[in-house]
């Protein structure tokens, strides 16, 4: 697990940590239909997601991207196509869109071409 790091106002280091995978290729979530995720993912009240429905597929990749405990929540809930095609419609925090495109050049190139384009 990748921790990223963030200054707080008062001067002091806070490291809220991010799960990061160890391959993308281990990521083989659902694709489509619907899914409902566990409260420690997404304690909203509005946990179901239709990975049909496009606004949907991109709160469902965001809430466990941010939330994630363990990459074993990764593997379950996150598709490598998906996520590639997501990637840069995702916002997310500097440090954990840091953490994974540190870890996956991949992801940096698409956020690459897509600011360029």
């Amino acid at each position: 697990m990748d921790t990223a790091d963030r200054q707080g106002a008062s001067g002091a280091r806070y490291q809220r940590p991010y799960a990061v995978p160890e391959r993308l290729d281990l990521l083989h979530g659902p694709s489509s239909g619907t899914v409902h995720l566990p409260s420690h993912l997404d304690w909203s009240g509005n946990a179901v997601y239709d990975l049909d429905a496009p606004g949907r597929v991109v709160d469902l990749y965001r809430a466990v991207l941010i939330e994630a405990a363990t990459p074993q929540d990764l593997y379950a809930y996150l598709d490598e196509k998906v996520l590639r095609r997501l990637w840069a419609l995702l916002w997310l925090p500097a440090q954990l869109r840091k953490a994974w495109e540190q870890r996956f050049p991949v992801l940096a190139e698409i956020s690459r071409i897509t600011a360029t384009a």
